[in-house]
């Protein structure tokens, strides 16, 4: 036991400024210093660890009396029998308590536990959404929200395990969404990675999963490519009933095969009727490079019929709903279905692939239908500047397609496009 030195509380009080002493001792480490702050007294303990003097502050008088600054230092010497430190203990336990605060404040205010998974997550998204097209940052984060935050989002990102990761992806692959699976693993992926990358985690669970999952292969987007089909489709198209909007957008599809979101998306200040040529900004564009479509007479006739009815408006196909937003993302691929087409047979996105491959079959150079299809340039630098790459014989191809369509939907002779 430790001798103590101070006889009591009262011979404490009973200093008074002006006495020599600088400390009252009270043994095996604890002590007492005279008028430290504001003309209080500060408790002290000094202990020695792996051969180094440290100091343990444990107070100051009268708030924390004699007998408690005795207990205090007992389990402090106590603590350091046992190999720790009560200075590192103490810090830790203040930013625990800070963190518990910084957490409580974060809920209150409706935000996820900072460097939880859903934190990080969110932190990563919007560093990257601006580099993406709208509509696929819109598919990651609605992505993440439902199949992956409700199960994961309040976990500290550096705990999670990749048994963890992997009932989360079961419980999206027993639902058959074989797919959603193994994007839902890609872009947890790509959040564990900006964590270690920021140092918030140290490792990706994510890489730990191959074989655990359902293989699943790309398939390409159903199409027609025969051509009795695609003049039969091209008719029934021409037969639409249903809104006078929709129908526009049907007949320019397969003509202008550009992706759905970018056609549905599309506004009148992007588009130059004189020039004959429609400019997509990069912004819009999934390869981020700014796309131009050269546009047939039988284009120009369509928009120059659907102008009087929304030219006033900001997209040359406004939604039904009057919100301000553009035409919805199924529209074309309901009115498919409408016309007896279900999605294994074509969807909006198959009007490419139909006109890659017959493009290609009637012998036009693969660069020229490539760069308008506007596939990636996988040569950054290059990508910069060749929106107009093969323009002329773009513009000539692309009137040779729409005179081919329309010699498709008569049923005659089809004419030649050959380049």
């Amino acid at each position: 036991m430790a001798q103590h030195l101070i006889p009591s509380t009262a011979s404490i009080k009973a200093v008074k400024p002006g006495d020599p002493r600088s400390r009252l001792t009270d043994g095996a480490g604890l002590y007492l210093r005279l008028f430290v702050k504001g003309g209080s007294h500060g408790w002290r303990f000094d202990y020695s660890l792996n051969g180094r003097r440290n100091t343990l502050s444990l107070g100051t008088f009268p708030d924390v009396g004699l007998a408690l600054a005795r207990k205090k230092a007992e389990e402090a010497r106590k603590l350091v029998s046992a190999g720790g430190d009560p200075s590192e203990v103490r810090k830790e336990a203040r930013s625990e308590a800070v963190q518990r605060r910084a957490t409580a404040a974060r809920a209150a205010a409706g935000l996820p536990p900072e460097n939880s998974f859903e934190a990080v997550a969110r932190e990563w998204y919007e560093k990257n959404a601006t580099g993406w097209a709208p509509s696929h940052a819109s598919k990651i984060i609605r992505r993440l929200e439902l199949d992956v935050f409700p199960w994961i989002g309040s976990r500290m990102i550096d705990t999670i395990r990749p048994t963890e990761l992997l009932a989360l992806l079961k419980r999206v692959e027993d639902r058959g969404a074989i797919e959603t699976t193994h994007r839902v693993q890609q872009n947890c992926g790509q959040v564990f990675r900006y964590a270690v990358a920021t140092g918030r985690a140290t490792s990706d669970p994510s890489r730990d999963l191959r074989g655990a999952l359902t293989p699943w292969k790309p398939e390409h987007y159903p199409t027609l490519t025969e051509p009795r089909q695609v003049g039969q489709l091209l008719r029934d198209i021409e037969s639409y009933d249903g809104g006078f909007i929709t129908k526009c957008a049907m007949r320019l599809a397969p003509m202008l095969f550009v992706r759905p979101g970018e056609l549905r998306r599309a506004e009148w200040s992007e588009i130059n009727l004189e020039a004959a040529e429609w400019r997509i900004p990069a912004a819009k564009m999934k390869g981020r490079v700014m796309h131009i479509v050269p546009l047939a007479t039988q284009a120009l006739a369509i928009l120059e019929e659907l102008k009087p009815l929304t030219g006033k408006s900001r997209w040359v196909f406004p939604g039904v709903r009057t919100n301000g937003e553009p035409m919805s993302e199924n529209t074309i691929n309901a009115a498919l279905r409408r016309l007896g087409y279900d999605r294994t047979k074509l969807t909006a996105h198959g009007f490419r692939g139909m006109a890659s491959t017959m493009l290609h079959e009637c012998g036009w150079p693969s660069d020229v239908i490539e760069r308008q299809l506007s596939h990636a340039e996988r040569n950054a630098v290059k990508a910069a500047y060749n929106h107009a790459e093969h323009l002329p014989a773009r513009r000539k191809m692309m009137q040779a397609w729409a005179d081919h369509l329309d010699a498709l939907r008569q049923g005659g002779s089809v004419v030649a496009i050959r380049a």
